[in-house]
């Protein structure tokens, strides 16, 4: 039967967004065939156009027989494919929606995040709303239930009354492989059952899904359409919603098929103009522009854009004697508008347009560099148009639209200087968060990269200025400023300015800040690709940093020896900032390398040389030393140093150093108390997680991991160091992928596995020499393999070319007593 939208009555104010005729025809159409294929109604339209209340105007149109959910990807966290499917599962489901299946497979992709966590009504996702969790929970009665595909559906059987129900559970073939999936794929499958629960409920009852602000997910797609992936999961998800019909709004059409010509099959695309006429007239008429000459000639001047209506009826309330009938065009209703504005009024609008955000300070600090009223009398006066958006905390920012039309007046000297007071007001403001002194209203990711934008803009900030700004942002609120300046940096030097400004070194900054942001996160390729040639001169901070960002990616992929050149030489060369940064990474690379001693002797040089100020790297040289000491197996020694530095860190609220503290600690507690680890590897992980750090991830995991094996949680640390291996070899981080498995080994002997044990240490032995990294482990693995029967000539000749490249703090003797006791506490727990 075909389904009939149904209508309500809409105010006329209402109607200047919604009384777009062809569109509502089209979704009706869509509405009739929404069973019949796969389809997406591309509602396109500039910003501000109206499209956010059209889709909640389609949604109430839509009639009672079709279930209806919303997904507004201007919400951070409903980008991210997990999020977004619990709000839509909960959404639908609230509408009688089974999502038996998905259910279970989310409660599956729920356990392998967090493998520390037990399954009960408290944690488990949906397990108050999900009838099949819910029961699955009841029947275990406060016993630990673990979430594997195979252990849930087996639960199902005796937990699940309704037969029909169980055997489709216990029947579908894609529950049966989760187990033996990897995390993207487990991923998909977690779409997939989404997408077949809801085939099979349309059967019965069909649905349309609206998503809101596309542009939101891929602010500024690549050449061609494609747009670095960041909304695969989207389209996965879109691309098997049959029995549906999915409304998405966004700026431009959707570039899809760039991907798969069969989009455009699927995709119906319809552009949202300006309102129509009537609803033009009608808004107008509600401002009290009456009278029909004038109605109409502004209606027509505004092409129907919001915005320029809006601002005639300002100037209706500016000078109701004189509107703005007479204007031909929206840039002439601009025009009559500001001419009924006092001039002081309008060229400080003019200047305050410079700005990206403003508050009351920067409108004075604007003022008063320019000789203009600066009063609170004139500040009210400004802040109300209708134009002046106002943001939480008292900031405000103007329309775009009325931004381009006043700095159309701005020469570009005026500019320049207008950017350098900007500037130096955003630049006063992270001084004052630093030093906590009130509150701003604003995130403390926004100040450093506002100034660095208006720095760029007044052509008057240096490579090194960008740098030392990023650093102090990172500190204040993590990689978010950092990332938001590499944007800006490029969207700048996309169209550089005439003036000779110092373009080279500005893309130079951008690299290093790129490489380094890169690097934090574990993407140790993409450095690469971005560092070909290391051989420039390292004389300035910013190219130091490059060449250093560089080569730590080189060690992370495991090539020790090209790294090491490059830290040395940067340590002899540059006698600058970045000095005491190469020092660290030149002990940093020897203490791998197997040299202790000589490694703390020159952590302990570089660390005389620090400013007192420099409590980041001071605090990194102390978190260097503690990891030196936890491979020595020194826990104690160990322990007092990861104390230093955390306060150093502390010190200055250093994000990702306190980040890091996290993970190291869970690797130390791993050995020293494998309980508290586990705690502490779940607080770390959702740090990491925030930061986006693969390597930090895997390296969590894998602490995660071995207390498991030792608290004798043989199937939460299988999947701890299954996620390890993900995230390492997502980050290309070869040497802890091979940490990893000579730990993942003892769980293969805890489970009588001892071929499978030998050739993953055969296995980390080899990575570990070809990487020219940690002989101390290649012993560990030597001394495990001889005490449980599984030694071989290849082990037997690996310690002994490990052997000689060892130079612990005190005596070899005292490093395999340290290293026997690890191994007895190890092994002794295996075998028991």
């Amino acid at each position: 039967m075909p389904i009939r939208p149904r209508y309500r009555r809409v105010s006329a104010l209402q109607r200047q967004f919604f009384n777009r005729e062809e569109l509502l025809a089209t979704y009706d159409e869509e509405l009739h065939g929404i069973a019949d294929r796969l389809r997406i109604l591309n509602v396109v339209g500039v910003g501000g156009i109206g499209k956010s209340r059209l889709l909640q105007e389609l949604r109430n149109r839509t009639p009672d027989t079709c279930r209806t959910a919303r997904l507004d990807l201007q919400l951070p966290t409903l980008r991210q494919q997990e999020d977004a499917l619990a709000v839509l599962r909960m959404e639908f489901g609230a509408q009688g929606v089974k999502f038996d299946r998905f259910d279970i497979a989310y409660a599956v992709l729920w356990q392998r995040v967090h493998p520390q966590l037990q399954m009960d009504r408290k944690n488990t996702p949906f397990a108050e709303d999900s009838e099949v969790l819910s029961k699955i929970l009841d029947d275990a009665m406060g016993l630990p239930v673990f979430g594997t595909a195979a252990g849930l559906v087996r639960l199902t059987g005796r937990a699940m009354a309704n037969r029909q129900r169980r055997q489709r559970i216990e029947a579908d073939p894609t529950l049966q492989e989760l187990d033996n999936l990897s995390n993207a794929e487990l991923g998909h499958a977690v779409s997939y059952l989404f997408a077949e629960e809801m085939r099979q409920s349309a059967e019965e009852r069909p649905y349309v899904l609206f998503v809101d602000a596309y542009e939101a997910m891929v602010p500024t797609p690549l050449p061609g359409g494609r747009s670095y992936g960041s909304d695969a999961w989207l389209r996965d998800l879109l691309g098997q919603l049959h029995g549906g019909l999915t409304v998405l709004a966004s700026r431009e059409p959707l570039p899809w098929a760039a991907y798969d010509k069969e989009w455009e099959t699927v995709i119906r695309k319809t552009r949202i103009d300006g309102l129509p006429m009537p609803a033009r007239l009608d808004l107008l008429a509600q401002a009290g522009i009456t009278e029909n000459p004038k109605q109409r000639m502004i209606a027509e001047a505004s092409a129907g854009v919001p915005f320029y209506l809006h601002l005639a009826v300002d100037t209706h309330a500016q000078n109701p004697a004189r509107t703005a009938a007479d204007a031909g065009t929206a840039e002439e209703i601009v025009q009559r508008f500001l001419q009924h504005v006092a001039p002081d009024e309008v060229r400080i609008l003019e200047l305050l347009s410079v700005a990206r955000t403003f508050d009351l300070g920067m409108f004075r600090a604007i003022g008063r560099s320019f000789d203009l009223p600066a009063n609170l009398l004139t500040w009210e006066s400004l802040t109300a148009y209708s134009f002046a958006y106002p943001l939480p905390q008292g900031w405000y920012r103007l329309h775009q639209l009325m931004i381009v039309a006043l700095q159309h007046h701005l020469s570009p000297s005026v500019k320049r200087h207008v950017h350098s007071v900007v500037r130096q007001y955003w630049e006063g403001l992270a001084d004052r968060m630093e030093t906590g002194s009130g509150d701003s209203g604003v995130a403390r990711s926004s100040p450093l990269r506002e100034a660095v934008y208006h720095g760029l803009h007044a052509e008057d900030i240096s490579p090194e200025q960008i740098q030392k700004h990023a650093d102090r942002a990172v500190v204040m609120s993590g990689r978010q400023a950092r990332d938001g300046m590499i944007k800006d940096i490029r969207d700048f030097l996309a169209s550089p300015p005439a003036t000779p400004y110092a373009l080279p070194g500005i893309r130079d900054a951008a690299d290093c800040l790129d490489a380094e942001s890169r690097l934090e996160l574990g993407d140790a390729s993409a450095v690469i690709a971005m560092t070909p040639a290391l051989d420039m001169p390292v004389r300035s901070v910013v190219s130091a940093r490059l060449a250093l960002a560089g080569a730590n990616a080189r060690r992370i992929a495991g090539e020790s020896s090209h790294a090491a050149s490059i830290f040395e030489r940067v340590w002899a060369e540059h006698a600058g900032e970045a000095r005491a940064s190469a020092g660290l990474c030149v002990a940093d690379i020897r203490m791998w390398q197997g040299d202790f001693a000589g490694a703390f002797a020159l952590a302990e040089e570089v660390h005389g040389i620090c400013a007192p100020h420099e409590r980041v790297t001071r605090g990194d040289l102390k978190r260097l030393m503690h990891l030196g000491h936890r491979f020595l197996m020194d826990f104690t020694r160990a322990a007092d140093l990861l104390a230093e530095a955390e306060e150093e860190y502390q010190a200055v609220g250093a994000v990702v150093g306190l980040a890091n503290i996290r993970t190291n600690r869970a690797e130390l507690l791993a050995f020293t108390d494998p309980g508290a680890a586990v705690a502490e590897a779940g607080a770390a992980l959702d740090v990491q997680r925030d930061l986006g750090a693969q390597h930090e991830l895997g390296k969590v995991y894998t602490a995660m991991a071995i207390a498991q094996l030792r608290l004798g949680q043989l199937d939460r640390a299988e999947v701890s160091f299954r996620n390890a291996n993900t995230a390492l070899d997502q980050a290309g981080y070869r040497s802890g992928r091979a940490r990893a498995d000579m730990f993942r080994a003892f769980l293969l002997l805890r489970r009588g596995e001892r071929q499978a044990t030998q050739r993953l240490l055969h296995h980390a032995a080899r990575e570990f020499e070809a990487c020219q990294v940690y002989p101390s482990l290649v012993l560990a693995i030597h001394s495990a393999a001889e005490r449980t029967g599984l030694a071989t000539p290849e082990l037997v000749a690996a310690a002994g070319r490990a052997r000689p490249l060892l130079r612990p703090l005190g005596t070899l003797e005292d490093l395999n007593r340290r290293t026997d006791e690890v191994l007895s506490m190890m092994l002794d727990e295996v075998a028991s």
